[in-house]
């Protein structure tokens, strides 16, 4: 009983990405030995992954509502400079990703339509009108569908509504918030087994092979987002703090992005965003409505994604694209972005979207979305994990003292 419990304590109180690190070596050797038993451990991995979606409205809820209700008057929460990082980040992203997608141009080979059941929105002000619609959801019903755009404004509305409570009121209020964050640390330490199982059931199901076809558009989508990652997010934090970004840029790729490669859910990853801002000592009144916020706008790997795969059919069509027209596609990708969803694949029904500012069908478009969930395994880890990671890195550029 003593080893067993030594043991545990050792667990608690190692490295943690050391942890997932051996969680994905060993994910990856039993997905080769054994494709059966890979998909009977990836039930680890939803388990995980499920954990994780069903604390993170709460903790959204709760952190938002308590952080605005014990405010005190005239703490500064620098939110208006991380929403302005946020937008002009994801527009950059965006048009970097034109300027690779001319560089290196890439043809597709259609397929066969995706499932008539995907709809994608008709236009912007579709997109819009959706966020709008969320803003207003039920608040039960947004805590349950995790609609965290309607979970923000019900938060903020009834932190400003307590802001004027008791100081019992308060009080609670910081005590549930304690609580669920201990809930979501435990979450958290959990990840080596979350994602040692997400690894075996990935590898196990898609392998390489069905990727090699496709390694061109693979390439310039993950060039493009590593790019992004490395010198543009550098250059943006340097310009903003200063000081040297790589730092800031290589501790929020190691402790976030690494887990939301794996869930690929940027809604999943709030804990752990949470949880980085916490321990790299940023404001809590700033980074638990930063971090949410980011989830839903900041979204450069998406707009990198609904980009080079919409002129990768445009090069497929034939279509002469202006320099105006590019930045107009900045434009609607970096909007479309925004709207995508927190979800896995969140993006890829929007590149019809894009595709009809060049006149392409909904028909054509919805082949080049099949063709985004063929290369999704890659293609949506990677994006999520700049979404998410760059959450972090652009609050702490604002907030870091």
């Amino acid at each position: 009983m003593k080893d067993n419990s030594t043991l545990f304590s050792k667990f608690l109180n190692g490295n943690l990405i050391v942890q997932i690190f051996i969680g994905i070596v060993l994910g990856v050797i039993v997905a080769l030995i054994s494709k059966e038993l890979a998909m009977s451990i990836s039930i680890l991995g939803t388990l995980f992954v499920g954990a994780l979606k069903a604390i993170a409205p709460i903790l959204v809820f709760v952190l938002v509502a308590t952080s605005i209700a014990t405010k005190q008057i005239g703490v500064e929460t620098n939110i208006k400079p991380i929403i302005t990082l946020y937008l002009f980040g994801t527009f950059l992203a965006a048009l970097t990703a034109v300027i690779f997608s001319f560089i290196f141009p890439v043809k597709l080979v259609l397929l066969e339509a995706v499932s008539s059941d995907l709809i994608p929105p008709d236009s912007v002000i579709d997109v819009l009108k959706d966020v709008l619609f969320k803003m207003v959801d039920n608040p039960v019903n947004a805590l349950v569908t995790g609609n965290f755009i309607g979970i923000l404004v019900w938060a903020i509305a009834i932190g400003i509504a307590m802001h004027y409570s008791s100081t019992e009121t308060k009080n609670l209020f910081h005590d549930v918030s304690t609580g669920i964050t201990k809930i979501v640390a435990f979450i958290i330490r959990l990840a080596p087994f979350g994602i040692f199982g997400l690894v075996a059931g990935t590898f196990a199901q898609t392998g390489i092979d069905a990727l090699l076809s496709y390694s061109k558009l693979l390439g310039v989508l993950v060039g493009t987002m590593l790019f992004i990652a490395f010198v543009t997010n550098p250059i943006i934090v340097f310009l903003k703090t200063k000081k040297n970004p790589f730092p800031l840029i290589f501790t929020c790729i190691k402790e976030s992005a690494i887990t939301a490669f794996f869930t690929r859910s940027s809604a999943a990853n709030i804990p752990v965003n949470m949880n980085l801002c916490k321990k790299l000592g940023l404001h809590e009144d700033t980074y638990s409505v930063s971090i949410p916020l980011g989830a839903t706008t900041n979204m450069a790997g998406a707009a990198v994604t609904i980009t080079v795969l919409t002129l990768a059919t445009v090069n497929t069509l034939g279509i002469e694209v202006d320099i105006a027209t590019a930045l107009l596609l900045s434009v609607i990708s970096a909007l479309a972005a925004c709207g995508a969803s927190g979800v896995a694949g969140g993006s890829l029904l929007l590149i019809p979207l894009a595709c009809s500012l060049f006149g392409i069908s909904n028909d054509i478009a919805m082949q080049v979305v099949a063709i985004g969930f063929i290369i999704g395994v890659i293609q949506d880890s990677l994006e999520t994990a700049l979404n998410s990671s760059t959450d972090v890195i652009f609050t702490a550029a604002c907030d870091l003292k």
